[in-house]
C-alpha cells in the first residue's frame, strides 16, 4: 500500500507507524475474520472481536476518563476507516459502526455512562448503533415522531427507527427521539437492545451486504440515568457526532478508490490489446490519471478536516462542520467516479458477481447517501458560507 501521502504536515510520525501496523495487520488476519461473508452478522461480529483484541477499537471509542492523551483523533480514526475500507468494506463497516454508535456517549456522557457502556464495545465484546432516521425523517430531522414520554423515573419510549446499520445484531444503540409536549426538543438515550419493548421488524438487504433493519419501540422504558446530556440536547449531540465521523466516511471511501485504482491499474498493465496491452493506450492513461488526482485531492480535503478537529482544539469541542460536509462530499462523488472508471477499464469481467470491482461498486454507492446525502452536505456546505459574517 502507498502511504507516501503520509509525509504530508497533517500527520505526526505516529500516524506513520499506526498505517503500517493497521495494514499488516489486515493483511494477516482479515481474510480469516471474513471467513463466510454469506452470513453477514456473523461475520461482523467475528471482525469486531478482532479488531477488538487487536486493541483498534481504542481510538473508535476512546478512554476519555484515562487521562489527557485519551481522546478522538480523527486523523487515526481516517487512516484506520481507509485502510481497513482498501482490505474490506464489511472491516470498514464493523469498525465505524462500533465507534458512530458509541461517540455520542464518550463525548456527552457521564462518568458512570462511560464506564457502563463503552469498555465491552472497546474490546469487541458488544456492538453499539446509532439510531436517527426515521421511516419520514432520514435527511430531514426535524420530521422524528418517535418520542419520549417522561413517567416516573425515566421515560417510555414510542416509535419506529429505520436503515439502521448494526440493526439486529447490536447490543446497544444511541437513540435520538423528540420529547413529548416540548416543540423541536430532541434528546438523546442509550438503550439496551435486550430489554423488553424494543423488536426487529425488518431486515433491510442492500446492495453490499452490510446487517440494517427497523426497530420499534413499544413503551421501552429508560431510566433517567440513560439519558446524555440535558434535555433537548439531541441535536448538538447527533451534529457533534457527525462531525466527528462524517469525514472518516470520505477516508472509508478514499480506501475504496485506492484499491479501485490498484486493480485497473494491473488490469491495464496485464490485459493484452491491439498488439500491445491496454495501458498502452492514451485513454486508459487518462482515466487512470483522473483516479489518482481525485485520490489525492479528496485525502487532502478529508485530512485537512481531520487535523483542523484534531490540532485547532485540544479540548476536542472545535466544529468542523463545513470542512467534514467538503471532506464527506467530495471523496465519496469521487471514489463512485474512480470505481465507476476501474470497472470500465475491466471490461465484462469488471461486472462478474464477486469479482473485486464489482464489490467495490456495490460498497460505494450507499456512502454517497448515509450520514448526509450528498445533496445535503451542498446544504450544509453553503448555509456555513452564507452564516458567516461580511466582510467591510
Amino acid at each position: 500500500m502507498d502511504l507516501s501521502y503520509l509525509n504530508w504536515p497533517f500527520f505526526e510520525a505516529r500516524h506513520l507507524e499506526l498505517a503500517e501496523r493497521v495494514d499488516a495487520w489486515a493483511t494477516a488476519h482479515l481474510h480469516g475474520l471474513l471467513g463466510d461473508e454469506s452470513d453477514v452478522d456473523a461475520a461482523c461480529r467475528r471482525i469486531v472481536r478482532g479488531l477488538g483484541e487487536a486493541g483498534w477499537l481504542q481510538y473508535a471509542a476512546p478512554d476519555v476518563d484515562a487521562g489527557p492523551g485519551h481522546r478522538f483523533d480523527l486523523r487515526s480514526i481516517c487512516l484506520i476507516r481507509e485502510i481497513l475500507a482498501r482490505h474490506s468494506g464489511l472491516a470498514d463497516f464493523a469498525f465505524a459502526m462500533q465507534g458512530l454508535g458509541t461517540a455520542s456517549i464518550v463525548l456527552f456522557g457521564d462518568a458512570d455512562q462511560r464506564a457502563r457502556w463503552t469498555p465491552p464495545i472497546r474490546s469487541g465484546l458488544r456492538l453499539s448503533g446509532f439510531m436517527l432516521s426515521e421511516p419520514d425523517a432520514g435527511s430531514d430531522v426535524a420530521a422524528m415522531t418517535t418520542c419520549a414520554a417522561q413517567v416516573a423515573g425515566g421515560y417510555r419510549l414510542n416509535g419506529t427507527k429505520t436503515w439502521i446499520s448494526n440493526g439486529g445484531i447490536a447490543d446497544q444503540y444511541v437513540v435520538f427521539v423528540r420529547d413529548a409536549d416540548v416543540e423541536r426538543s430532541i434528546s438523546a438515550f442509550i438503550v439496551d437492545a435486550a430489554a423488553p419493548g424494543l423488536e426487529v421488524t425488518e431486515r433491510i438487504d442492500i446492495v453490499a451486504p452490510h446487517p440494517m433493519a427497523t426497530l420499534v419501540f413499544n413503551d421501552y422504558f429508560v431510566p433517567d440515568g440513560a439519558r446524555l446530556g440535558e434535555p433537548g440536547a439531541g441535536m448538538k449531540i447527533a451534529l457533534s457526532t457527525l462531525d466527528v465521523f462524517r469525514p472518516s466516511v470520505g477516508a472509508a471511501a478514499n480506501g475504496l478508490a485506492r484499491r479501485a485504482l490498484e486493480e485497473a491499474t494491473a488490469r491495464a498493465r496485464a490485459r493484452r490489446m491491439f498488439g500491445g496491452v491496454l495501458a498502452d493506450l492514451q485513454l486508459t492513461q487518462a482515466k487512470l490519471a483522473e483516479i489518482a488526482v481525485d485520490i489525492d485531492a479528496a485525502a487532502l480535503l478529508v485530512y485537512r478536516a481531520a487535523w483542523a478537529k484534531d490540532c485547532s482544539d485540544r479540548s476536542g469541542a472545535t466544529r468542523i462542520t463545513k470542512e467534514a460536509a467538503m471532506a464527506k462530499l467530495f471523496a465519496t462523488e469521487a471514489a463512485q467516479k474512480a470505481i465507476d472508471g476501474a470497472v470500465q477499464i475491466w471490461g465484462a469481467a469488471g461486472v462478474r458477481s464477486g469479482a473485486t470491482v464489482e464489490k467495490l461498486y456495490r460498497e460505494i454507492r450507499a456512502m454517497r447517501i448515509y450520514e448526509g446525502a450528498t445533496e445535503v452536505q451542498k446544504v450544509v456546505i453553503a448555509r456555513q458560507l452564507l452564516a458567516a459574517p461580511r466582510e467591510g
